[in-house]
């Protein structure tokens, strides 16, 4: 991931604003929150505009999840590329006991403990292939990625650094 988003980093400083790289890189798939956190400590940038971009920029694709993704992998399913769709809900349902177990606050935690294979747009699938409401599952993911974001920034910024040594 850091060489990924480093090559994304060098290809786009100086033609876009930091702020938006962060917001940009939040959204990717894989990269999301952690990645972009990441993105802004080589950039060197602070805790408050790295926070924002990265939460409004990790959220911004998770409505269109709910509302579309179960249309996009029926159509994909028709198709030759039929098989990606089915993997991608193998994988999130191979993911999905802490939700099924423990309902929205299965899902924040989900969402907000920042380790690969988490984060917003898996638990978004996540929650539309159980069923879960959607406007419930949006708040619990929400506060999931402000919670991540939180964990992230205090690691990457050295904040829990200075607070324990």
């Amino acid at each position: 991931m850091e060489s990924v988003v480093h090559s994304i980093v060098s290809a786009l400083s100086g033609k876009i604003s930091k702020e938006f790289i962060v917001f940009l890189v939040s959204m990717v798939p894989l990269l999301e929150l952690r990645g972009s956190i990441l993105a802004a400590g080589f950039m060197r940038m602070e805790f408050l505009p790295t926070y924002i971009a990265a939460v409004l920029g990790n959220m911004l694709p998770i409505p269109f999840i709910f509302l579309f993704i179960k249309k996009i992998f029926a159509w994909l399913k028709t198709t030759r590329l039929k098989k990606i769709p089915e993997k991608l809900e193998a994988k999130a349902m191979s993911k999905s006991d802490q939700i099924e177990k423990y309902g929205y606050f299965g899902l924040l935690l989900f969402v907000a403990i920042p380790l690969p294979g988490t984060g917003a747009w898996t638990g978004s699938l996540i929650a539309v292939l159980l069923g879960m409401k959607t406007k419930k599952s949006l708040l619990f993911v929400f506060l999931g990625v402000l919670i991540a974001g939180l964990v992230m920034s205090l690691l990457s910024f050295g904040i829990i650094k200075n607070i324990i040594g």
